[in-house]
């Protein structure tokens, strides 16, 4: 058998083979024998029926079995000959039986990159301090106060910093409507009747807030902001907004007391105490989480910045396209309308084609250090992840399993779980640095 094998950018080889009639001709014997043996054709005998009628009434049946075994075998001895890792074989083209009886065909292959690992032991990650921070508990509860305020109309002033204000606005950009200077929707950016904006320098944009102090129901104030260099719309990056404000309502908000009568309103029979604990280790639990997340995400900084390869283009597309479709379901999730996820398509690509590009070449290091370090998961393991998971979606493990391998998605799970295990053993190793930062934006 003769393979070629012609590598190319971006992961892809061009595999040509030719196989030679002898090796054609016995594969194809042994297929019309073993049909020959339990054939069933009428007049004669089941196994009985002389091969060439066997091999008449079966003709489509043999030549593709016999193709399917040639292209099999050729894939297998390419991988054996050219120590080839590969993620796809393609599908076969210009298969062509000649006229000696030799069989040539080509596919294009995808090839997993070739990864030269960095260091990859005691890499440093610095993370904040386990505790929590007193002040964070003190901000939830607020928080759980304000969730259950009340709010009491505000008279005989303007409004003030810590005010509710509810308003109706429109906006401009260089003296044209928002909707009309971009050419598109704008959606919150362009107007809104009753909007309820507190009086806070995180509220709503950057400087907006503090520019409605001093304004009295039913007045009108023109407010303008210079929108931040990296606004999600870059068409209004470092951009001036003029926005017409109407003040329509003043609320200040009435907040209840922090004791045992608000404790039952959240959960009957816990005090307010039972209610700060509850509050405390689930922080806890969420900051250890958080910290952990911190510890992988710098060590996949680290193989970023130490480690560039090509990538596959076709994996590298439906990465982008899987990121994509996440981001705009986070965006549907968080209130954004089909308007607005519509006017950021081009971020939303870009920004889903770097992480595309962060997904795979961590994806492919972490692999090779599995291998590197033996890595692996048992059947044992993996059956009981598979059984945890069917148990958790109330379905026979069984069922589950046997549906799994149906799909061709056990060897899937059983690479993820490797990648977790090595994402494990990476952390373990990490020269982890404790600050006195509390912050988890550290």
């Amino acid at each position: 058998m003769n393979i070629v094998v012609e590598k190319q950018p971006k992961c892809v080889a061009t595999l040509r083979v030719e196989i030679p009639a002898d090796k054609v001709n016995g594969e194809r014997a042994r297929i019309v024998k073993g049909y020959a043996s339990k054939a069933r054709v009428p007049g004669f005998r089941a196994g009985k029926a002389p091969q060439a009628v066997v091999e008449k009434r079966f003709l489509k049946e043999i030549s593709e079995e016999l193709t399917e075994k040639l292209v099999s075998g050729a894939f297998d001895q390419a991988l054996s000959q050219e120590s080839l890792h590969v993620l796809d074989f393609g599908h076969p083209e210009d298969m062509i039986t000649h006229a000696d009886g030799s069989f040539t065909f080509v596919s294009k292959l995808t090839l997993a990159p070739e990864v030269a690992l960095p260091d990859y032991k005691g890499i440093t990650v610095t993370v904040p301090l386990a505790a929590v921070p007193d002040e964070e508990i003190d901000a939830q509860l607020t928080a759980l106060q304000e969730r259950f305020a009340d709010f009491k109309a505000i008279e005989g002033r303007a409004a003030a910093m810590g005010d509710f204000a509810v308003i109706d606005y429109t906006s401009t950009v260089e003296g044209k409507p928002t909707e009309e200077f971009l050419g598109k929707p704008a959606g919150y950016l362009a107007s809104r009747e009753g909007f309820w904006v507190r009086l806070d320098e995180k509220a709503f944009l950057p400087g907006f807030a503090a520019q409605l102090v001093g304004i009295n129901v039913d007045e009108s104030r023109e407010i303008t902001i210079t929108l931040p260099e990296d606004f999600q719309l870059p068409e209004l990056a470092s951009k001036e907004m003029v926005f017409q404000v109407t003040i329509k309502e003043l609320k200040e908000a009435i907040l209840p007391e922090l004791d045992d009568a608000m404790a039952e309103r959240l959960a009957p029979g816990k005090t307010m105490e039972d209610i700060k604990q509850i509050i405390r280790d689930n922080m806890s639990d969420e900051r250890q989480r958080k910290i952990a997340d911190m510890k992988v995400n710098q060590i996949v900084a680290h193989f970023n910045a130490q480690v560039s390869f090509e990538l596959p283009e076709e994996l590298l597309q439906q990465e982008t396209q899987s990121q994509a479709d996440a981001m705009v379901k986070r965006g549907v999730q968080s209130g954004m309308t089909e308007n607005e996820i519509e006017t950021q398509q081009e971020e939303i690509f870009a920004s889903a084609g770097q992480q595309a590009v962060s997904n795979l070449r961590t994806n492919f290091i972490l692999q090779e250090i599995a291998r590197v370090e033996n890595i692996t998961v048992t059947d044992t393991e993996l059956i009981n992840h598979l059984a945890q998971i069917a148990i958790s979606r109330k379905i026979a493990p069984k069922k589950f399993i046997k549906d799994m391998q149906r799909q061709g998605r056990i060897q899937s799970v059983r690479s993820s779980m490797a990648i977790g295990k090595t994402i494990d053993f990476l952390v373990e190793q990490a020269n982890v640095v404790e600050t006195q930062e509390t912050t988890l934006d550290a």
